[in-house]
C-alpha cells in the first residue's frame, strides 16, 4: 500500500490507498504550549496540529510509518494534486496533462520557472531522476509496487521530450495510471542523486541513509508550500512558508507547528486546553458528546463528513511455511489447520457483535463494515446491491462450528475435531490508539459466548510490526488501514507478493522461497480481480470487476472487517475557509486557509 506523501493535514490530499498503521511509542513529552515556542512563532502566525510519536525518517521514498508521511507531506509537491472535495486531480508542479487515445501515453507538461526551496530551478530532470529512483531495484520502496501494470507487473517507461515535457508509457490501460504517476512528490536531482552512485562499506547506496531524522533540516530539499524549520525530538516540528513554492503569495497561514504526543488522551487535552487548533475525532468518536458540548465557549466547530475512509480488520495467520532456519512452522499446525478453515473464519465473523461496537465504543457514530474498499470511494459496492455480510448471530456461529466437524465439551467448551481445545492469542497496538483495545476485549468476550477462549494482548507496534514483517509468528491481529477512493492503492495488501500480504506473507523480495509456503487458489483470484479492475478504463466496467473483489474478500474472510466510524473533526473557529470532506479532512486546501485573531 503507497502510504508516500500521504499527510494527516495537507493542502495536497493523497487519494491513493496507502497502508497506514498508526504507531505507538513511549515517548517523554514536553508540551508545546503559546509561551514556549521559538523562533518568534506568534499564536496569530501558526496553526497547530499535533502527530503521535517522532518520524523514523526524513526520506520520502523510504517511509514506512504513517508518521513521517504525515511530517514530509507539507515538504514535498507532485505533478498533479487532489481536490479533496471532488477527488477530482488539478494541476500542481505541471500546468497541464495530455492523456494519448490509446490510454498508454500521458504527457505532464511543468509550469515555467519552478525551483526548489534553496533556489535551485525545478526541472524535467528532476522528475525523470524522482521515477527512475523509485524503479531501482536497490531502493526498497512501496511506490514502486503500485506503479507495476498488470499481470506482468511491468514499469512505466520515461522520456524526457523537452525542458518541460515528461512522457510516461505503459505496456497496456491502467485506469489509475494518471493519478499515480501525477501524485507521486518530485525530489530534488542535485542533492540526492550523488547517493545514489555512491555506496557504504556493505556495497549498498548511501541514498539509504540520507534525509535520516538526524540531518540537519535546512538540507531536507523540497518543492512543497512549506519547509522544515525546527525539529525537536518528542517535542515539535515547526515549518515555515517556502519563499520558492510555483503558488505564491499562497500558503497564507506563516507557520505550522506539530506537536509529538504521546497518545489521542493527551490530544484531546491539549485541544480542550486551546494548544491544538484541530482534533481528529477519528477513534475517540466517544469524545463526541463531550466537545459537541463545548463548541460554542471554546470556539470551535466539529464538522461530521459522514462515513470516514480507511478500515478496520481482525486477521488470522494463514501462512503454512516453516522457518528456513529452524524448519519450525510459522503457526502452530493445530491452529493453522483452523484458521485456513474458511468455515472457522465465518463462525468467527458471525460471532462479533459489531453493532455493539458501533453502540459502545463509537457512541453510534459510526457504521458496520463489510467491505476492503472505503465507503466513500465510488467503487464500494454496498449490501444493499448484494455484497455478502456476516450480521452477528452466536447461535448461527455455532452451528457452522460443529456442521464443520468441532463440537463442544461438558463445559461448553469448542473442540476441534481432533479433540483440541480451541484456544489462540490476539494482538494489537493498543497504546495510542485505546479503542482498538477495547475492540480486541470486545472480540475476546463474544468469542467466549461461542466457546473459543482468546488471549489478547495490547503490544508496542514495532514489536507488532516485526511479527508481520519478519518473524511471521503470530495467530490473530486486529489492525487498521488508512482507505482512500483509488482501490488499486491497496494492491500491495492483496496481491500475492506484495510487502502488505500479511495475512499470508510470502518471502520478501531477493529471499530465498519459504518451505511449506502455499497461495491459495483464492488469494490469487483476488489478485487477479485487482489487476483486472485496474486494467479497466471504462468506469462501469471497472466498478463491475471492483464488485466481484469485494463480494470474493467476503467470502473468503482472509480480512474480517469491523467497524468504520464517521469522519469527525474538531476545528477552531480561528482557521477561516475550511472544506471539510471524508477524503479530504479538514486542510486538504491548506494553502488557501487562513488564521483570524481570537
Amino acid at each position: 500500500m503507497n502510504r508516500y506523501h500521504k499527510r494527516q493535514a495537507s493542502k495536497k490530499f493523497q487519494v491513493i490507498l496507502l497502508l497506514v498503521m498508526t504507531a505507538v511509542c513511549s515517548i517523554f513529552i514536553i508540551g508545546c504550549s503559546p509561551t514556549n515556542l521559538s523562533n518568534g512563532v506568534s499564536r496569530s502566525d501558526r496553526l497547530v496540529d499535533f502527530i503521535i510519536q517522532d518520524p523514523k525518517t526524513f526520506n520520502p521514498i523510504l517511509t514506512t510509518d504513517a508518521t513521517s508521511s504525515d511530517v514530509l507531506g507539507y515538504v514535498f509537491s507532485g505533478l498533479l494534486k487532489t481536490n479533496g472535495l471532488t477527488a477530482e486531480l488539478e494541476p500542481e508542479l505541471a500546468e497541464s496533462w495530455e492523456v494519448a487515445p490509446n490510454g498508454k501515453e500521458v504527457t505532464f507538461k511543468l509550469r515555467e520557472n519552478l525551483k526548489w526551496s534553496d533556489g535551485e530551478p525545478l526541472t524535467v530532470d528532476d522528475v525523470l531522476f524522482t521515477f527512475n529512483l523509485i524503479f531501482d531495484e536497490r531502493i526498497p520502496t512501496s511506490s514502486r509496487d503500485i506503479m507495476r501494470i498488470g499481470k506482468d507487473r511491468k514499469l512505466p517507461k520515461l522520456e524526457k521530450l523537452d525542458q518541460q515535457r515528461i512522457k510516461f508509457t505503459i505496456s497496456e490501460p491502467f485506469a489509475p495510471f494518471v493519478r499515480y504517476m501525477g501524485g507521486t512528490g518530485i525530489l530534488p536531482k542535485h542533492i540526492l542523486e550523488p547517493t545514489l552512485r555512491e555506496n557504504d562499506a556493505s556495497g549498498k547506496p548511501k541514498f539509504l541513509e540520507t534525509w535520516s531524522i538526524r540531518t540537519p533540516l535546512d538540507q531536507i530539499v523540497g518543492s512543497g508550500s512549506y519547509m522544515l524549520a525546527e525539529y525537536r525530538p518528542g517535542e515539535r516540528f515547526i515549518y515555515k512558508r517556502n519563499p520558492n513554492y510555483w503558488d505564491q503569495p499562497k500558503p497564507l497561514i506563516k507557520n505550522i507547528v506539530l506537536q509529538i504526543l504521546d497518545s489521542s488522551d493527551t490530544a484531546l487535552l491539549k485541544f480542550r486546553s486551546r494548544e491544538l487548533d484541530i482534533f481528529n475525532l477519528g477513534a475517540r468518536v466517544k469524545d463526541f458528546q463531550l466537545l459537541k458540548a463545548l463548541e460554542a465557549r471554546d470556539r470551535f466547530k466539529i464538522y461530521n463528513g459522514g462515513v470516514a475512509t480507511g478500515q478496520l480488520f481482525v486477521m488470522f495467520n494463514l501462512n503454512q511455511g516453516r522457518d528456513a532456519k529452524t524448519n519450525q512452522p510459522f503457526v502452530d499446525p493445530i491452529k493453522s489447520k483452523w484458521f485456513n478453515d474458511v468455515n472457522f473464519r465465518r463462525a468467527i465473523a458471525h460471532a462479533i457483535d459489531r453493532q455493539t461496537m458501533v453502540a459502545n465504543l463509537y457512541v453510534g457514530l459510526g457504521e458496520e463494515q463489510n467491505s476492503p474498499i472505503s465507503v466513500p470511494s465510488p467503487y464500494f459496492f454496498p449490501p444493499e446491491k448484494g455484497l455478502k455480510v456476516y450480521e452477528y448471530n452466536s447461535e448461527k456461529a455455532k452451528k457452522i462450528l460443529t456442521d464443520s466437524g468441532y463440537r463442544y465439551n461438558s463445559e461448553n467448551q469448542l473442540m476441534d475435531a481432533d479433540g483440541n481445545l480451541v484456544r489462540f492469542s490476539l494482538l494489537t497496538n493498543a497504546g495510542s490508539n485505546p479503542v482498538r483495545g477495547q475492540v480486541g476485549s470486545q472480540i475476546k468476550n463474544d468469542l467466549e459466548r461461542i466457546g473459543i477462549t482468546v488471549d489478547f494482548t495490547g503490544i508496542d507496534f514495532n514489536i507488532l510490526v516485526d511479527k508481520l514483517d519478519n518473524s511471521r509468528q503470530w495467530d490473530a491481529i486486529i489492525l487498521g488501514f488508512t482507505g482512500g477512493i483509488e482501490p488499486h492503492g491497496s494492491i500491495n495488501l492483496w496481491s500475492t507478493t506484495g510487502n502488505l500480504h500479511m495475512f499470508n506473507k510470502g518471502p520478501d523480495a531477493g529471499q530465498p522461497p519459504i518451505p511449506g509456503y502455499k497461495v491459495a487458489d483464492w488469494e490469487q483470484k483476488i489478485e487477479d480481480l485487482m489487476i483486472e479492475a485496474s486494467q479497466q478504463v471504462d468506469e462501469n466496467k471497472r466498478k463491475a470487476v471492483y464488485a466481484d473483489f469485494q463480494q470474493l474478500v467476503q467470502e473468503k474472510l482472509p480480512l474480517i472487517h469491523l467497524v468504520t466510524p464517521l469522519a469527525l473533526s474538531a476545528v477552531r473557529d480561528r482557521i477561516q475557509g475550511v472544506q471539510f470532506s471524508p477524503i479530504g479532512g479538514a486542510l486538504w486546501n491548506l494553502d488557501e486557509l487562513t488564521l483570524k485573531a481570537d
